[in-house]
């Protein structure tokens, strides 16, 4: 995990939480400081460059991985900047809660360590984004979109294009930063597992691992559309998702907008979620049960399959 020696340099963690899982932070200030120097700047060479020297140059090997993940870049940054001031401007204060978020992050993996002694760790890194993610892992590096998982329904979506403006609507009424433990668990869990192969149900059985994981760990669910849309829908889901499960086209299922057959997006986490529940509650032997889903082959179809039909979910 990453040291924290500036933040305990600076006085703003206190040195008995040294040993405690760490949270890098500091990409969100230098993401302020190349923000508020770019808006007083005109010259248009100039501006990029200083998003690179004040932000991206600047950045930890977590803010790298995020964009690499994501594949953000330079321009992208400074378009952002220039089109959404409203968004930036009241998603600002809000990034600033990252420790808060995480309050529950030290008592939160001791939980998972009980239940997976053989975890792995991972550093931690909250960075500014291109509204691209909330959370997503590369390697052993957790990485959170801060504009993103920090925000609330208080945050100004008005400038944004469509589809993204009514997928973010809908996903900060959800209040993200209520579910940041959850969501901090469950991209702790894609650190674990296995990169899923092409299909449907290896990607949605990963997500819903996760999913199921991280709810034993923090006792909370996302507060999201798919946990109400899916037990209201469950016959339909099974039998839509049975037909589609070997095919790659995640269009109505995962990492979507709500245009899609069902009109709410990411409906792949809830089946993923319901065929991890069906498999862990069936099993007698639960630390097992739990080592298997997350030590699982999610590049092999025929292991995926193999869990899917001992859940018994989709009979």
């Amino acid at each position: 995990m990453w040291m924290l020696v500036a933040l305990l340099a600076a006085g703003t963690v206190p040195a008995a939480t040294a040993a405690a899982p760490q949270v890098e932070t500091r990409d969100i200030a230098n993401f302020w400081i190349a923000y508020d120097a770019i808006r007083a700047e005109t010259d248009p060479v100039r501006r990029k460059a200083l998003i690179n020297t004040l932000y991206i140059g600047k950045g930890t090997p977590g803010l790298h991985a995020l964009m690499r993940a994501r594949g953000y870049t330079d321009d992208q940054y400074v378009a952002a900047i220039d089109a959404w001031p409203r968004y930036w401007a009241s998603v600002r204060p809000l990034t600033g809660r990252a420790f808060a978020a995480t309050a529950p992050l030290e008592a939160d993996l001791a939980t998972l360590s009980r239940l997976y002694p053989a975890l792995r760790p991972a550093g931690i890194t909250y960075a500014i984004g291109v509204l691209r993610t909330g959370g997503t892992t590369l390697d052993d590096k957790v990485l959170i979109g801060a504009e993103l998982a920090l925000g609330d329904d208080s945050v100004d979506v008005s400038e944004l294009p469509e589809p993204l403006q009514t997928r973010l609507r809908t996903f900060y009424a959800s209040q993200p930063f209520h579910n940041n433990g959850q969501n901090n668990i469950h991209e702790y869990i894609h650190t674990q597992q296995a990169e899923a192969g092409d299909t449907l149900a290896q990607y949605a059985l990963r997500e819903g691992v996760a999913e199921l994981v991280a709810e034993l760990v923090t006792g909370k669910k996302p507060d999201l559309p798919l946990y109400v849309y899916g037990p209201a829908h469950e016959a339909e889901l099974k039998a839509r998702f049975q037909a589609d499960r070997r095919g790659n086209d995640y269009h109505d299922w995962l990492y979507n907008s709500s245009n899609n057959r069902f009109g709410v997006s990411d409906l792949g986490y809830y089946v993923g979620y319901r065929i991890a529940s069906a498999y862990y509650a069936a099993q007698p032997d639960k630390a097992t049960a739990i080592a298997t889903l997350l030590e699982l082959r999610y590049d092999d179809v025929q292991a995926v399959d193999a869990v899917i039909e001992r859940s018994g979910y989709l009979r």
